[in-house]
């Protein structure tokens, strides 16, 4: 990339977190055509039910690093479908690289292509790179994704951190997780607590090796503590990848949860579970049986544009390398 580049964006947030949708600027391509083209070079990868998802290019992660964007943005690289009758497709991603499924981000997508007039009422299909997907708008403005099939891989895993026993199950809900409960009050207030410990958590697995299957990195840890707003199950603290947390209560981090409670016969098919972010939003998420030990979760929420960029990624500007966003 010798010339600046202009690349056309849609912002919008899922119960907090932000999504940034990339309309145009990377070309009309699928998925696959991506996935190729970054495979070259890549460097880290997610792992997902079907392997590893190559990095992509640093000027594309500066999209969703500081100056140009909040640390907890994910950004949504619109696809075109290899199948046709599919609404697109995605790859997500945030700073720190690839993700594999984005449950925010996807619902996200699905408001910014209705905004677009590009889905309307009714169903739609998201390819991403773990798996489609499947969206529908409520006509109160929620909407539902069925997200990929989800399952617990290890259950009550120990390590230990600061001297202290801790507990939790591996998950897979579109990413890999590590999943706590903790009689804890989760709150903003604590956001500095909360961080160090999930990241000594996720640091501790790595020194540990403890991972998900097929070697996969554990590059999420979700605490679940003790619900604050009326009506909730739980309230969730979940940290991301790039070291910032989730907003929203989790896409992926919810289905991992259904999960978990569904192996544990502590919630049956169908009856909804309302996970309630650090910040106080929701999701609502239910399942159904799946194959081979899995669930097929669905989630609910909502999401709101925010605006609309054509953001300016200039290769003399020293904010288009990865890593120049930590300080100079």
């Amino acid at each position: 990339m010798d010339a600046p580049r202009l690349v056309r964006t849609i912002d919008s947030h899922t119960e907090g977190e932000p999504t940034r949708v990339v309309l145009e600027g990377l070309g009309d391509r699928t998925i696959d055509e991506h996935l190729a083209e970054w495979a070259a070079s890549a460097g880290d990868s997610a792992h997902g039910a079907n392997g590893p998802v190559p990095s992509p290019p640093a000027w594309l992660l500066s999209l969703v690093a500081e100056p140009r964007a909040a640390p907890a943005t994910v950004a949504a690289i619109l696809c075109r479908p290899r199948d046709p009758a599919n609404a697109a497709g995605v790859i997500f991603l945030n700073s720190a690289g690839p993700l594999g499924m984005c449950g925010h981000g996807t619902i996200g997508l699905v408001r910014t292509l209705r905004e677009l007039g590009r889905v309307g009422d009714g169903e739609c299909r998201i390819e991403t790179p773990v798996g489609p997907v499947t969206a529908r708008c409520r006509p109160d403005g929620r909407i539902e994704v069925d997200n990929v099939p989800s399952r617990r891989f290890r259950g009550a895993v120990e390590v230990i951190v600061d001297g202290q026993p801790i507990r939790g199950d591996v998950a897979w809900g579109g990413n890999w997780f590590f999943m706590i409960e903790a009689d804890m009050d989760l709150d903003v207030a604590r956001l500095e607590q909360q961080l160090l410990f999930t990241e000594e958590i996720r640091d501790t697995l790595e020194r540990n090796g403890v991972r998900g299957q097929g070697n996969a990195p554990i590059d999420h840890v979700a605490v679940f503590g003790n619900p604050i707003g009326e009506g909730a199950d739980s309230r969730n603290f979940v940290l991301c990848p790039n070291g910032s947390y989730d907003r929203s209560p989790c896409g992926t981090g919810t289905s991992a949860k259904l999960a978990c409670l569904a192996a544990d016969g502590r919630l049956a098919p169908g009856e909804v579970w309302t996970q309630e972010s650090v910040i106080g939003s929701r999701f609502e998420a239910w399942y159904r049986p799946g194959p081979d030990g899995h669930v097929l979760p669905t989630i609910a929420g909502r999401a709101w544009i925010t605006a609309r960029t054509e953001l300016v990624v200039d290769p003399a500007d020293p904010a288009t390398a990865a890593g120049w966003s930590e300080g100079p």
